[in-house]
């Protein structure tokens, strides 16, 4: 069957015409899920997406063959075995997963469409490692068809898993990373080229070996920067974007940093300070300088490699975009807060699966304005009834008075 679908997408597709990029998240999980609601890119059904349970697939192909587009960023997990987690442990022959992924290289030759695909080499604990890893070494010929683009990320590499040297040994790109992947793949595909310049809080920062990555990170971000199509650029070659890392080390030092590079640059924050969770002290000097509204990008949510590539996505994308740029400074002072304040009161009151009582962490959310605009909370759920991840809805008020400021 895989060889059926590689031999019809070798016949050719039809011409590109003006049509929009689609986007097939990994999962419905807020990083996954987020830019589905950017405006940008046309997704699947939501209902398609059913949470730990796993994806429709049927839906997901009958929507992936009757939607034509430009390009298609897409997935592979979520294709062949309904999203991450269903990719761990399903029990699934290679052949059939390999069957499942078919209707991308159909989609190709129907619409004429570019590809954009990742897949995930999983985790030290999925019981279905092995037949993960037959299925992209099976794909190894997908990167040399015309329009097809091809990595592999690896999930959460603590120290001694094989995920880092598995990935390493197949014939096209990989890097960490897992739940920012969209993202970057969404830059690469909506905005390649873009000139980036990176800056470290400290040059010892560069060669730290950071934890689920298995990498010095300066190689994280080179691959990075190469999976988003970026180039790194110096400080003096006029970057678009300045991809600040901040290791946690010193938030007094790293805000002066900010404030210089801010004065002639856009910069993307990446705080890899905590996993899962940002640095309080950074963000207050941040909130306090009025500097976190005049941002490019913030991320602090997830692993090294999920925050570098959101950060770098996020403010690739929306660098010509105020408005946009602002709703995703307000998503991400989300994240922050929800690892800060909302997630260990959640933990500390109730039991998994979450109930609608849970809901009422929603209270805690301060006062927040920057830029003109009042961020309100004005719903919040549990895409997977637990704590660990929360979808809130929010909501940009202007103020009457403008000004800067604070919680």
């Amino acid at each position: 069957m895989a060889r059926f679908w590689l031999a019809l997408a070798l016949l050719g597709g039809v011409a590109l015409g003006a049509s929009p990029i689609l986007y097939l998240p990994l999962d419905d999980r807020p990083p996954n899920w987020a830019p589905c609601t950017w405006g940008l890119v046309l997704c699947p059904p939501k209902a398609a997406y059913r949470g730990t349970e796993g994806a429709d697939l049927a839906a997901l192909r009958e929507w992936l063959l009757a939607t034509p587009g430009a390009a298609l960023v897409a997935s592979l997990d979520a294709l062949a075995y309904g999203g991450l987690l269903a990719s761990r442990h399903l029990d699934l022959p290679a052949e059939d997963a390999l069957a499942r992924l078919g209707p991308l290289l159909a989609w190709r030759v129907r619409h004429g469409g570019k590809l954009f695909l990742f897949g995930v080499v999983p985790r030290w604990d999925a019981t279905q490692r092995e037949r993960n890893l037959r299925v992209l070494q099976a794909l190894a010929p997908w990167p040399h068809l015309e329009g097809v683009y091809l990595e592999a990320v690896w999930d959460d590499a603590l120290r001694g898993s094989p995920a880092p040297r598995e990935a390493q040994a197949l014939p096209y790109p990989s890097r960490p990373g897992a739940d920012e992947a969209g993202q970057v793949l969404l830059l690469r595909a909506l905005s390649p080229g873009l000139r980036v310049a990176v800056a470290y809080e400290e040059g010892t920062l560069a060669e730290r070996t950071t934890p689920y990555e298995a990498l010095p990170l300066r190689e994280t971000v080179r691959r990075l920067l190469r999976s988003a199509g970026a180039e790194e650029v110096a400080l003096e070659a006029n970057p678009h974007l300045v991809l600040y890392v901040y290791g946690g080390k010193n938030p007094r030092k790293a805000t002066q940093d900010l404030l210089r590079l801010m004065a002639r640059h856009p910069v993307a924050l990446a705080d890899l300070s905590r996993v899962n969770r940002g640095d309080a002290g950074l963000m207050g000097y941040l909130q306090a300088l009025g500097l976190y509204g005049r941002l490019a990008a913030y991320a602090a949510w997830g692993t090294p490699a999920n925050n570098l590539g959101s950060a770098l996505a996020q403010g690739g994308l929306f660098r010509k975009d105020p408005k946009g740029r602002l709703w995703r400074l307000a998503e991400a002072y989300f994240a922050y807060w929800w690892g800060e304040v909302g997630r260990p009161w959640v933990r500390g009151r109730f039991a998994e699966p979450l109930g609608e009582e849970a809901l009422g962490v929603a209270s805690l959310w301060p006062y927040v304005a920057w830029e003109g605009h009042r961020i309100d909370l004005k719903a919040l759920a549990f895409p997977w009834r637990r704590a660990f991840e929360a979808e809130a809805r929010l909501d940009l008020i202007p103020l009457a008075f403008p000004f800067r400021l604070v919680e």
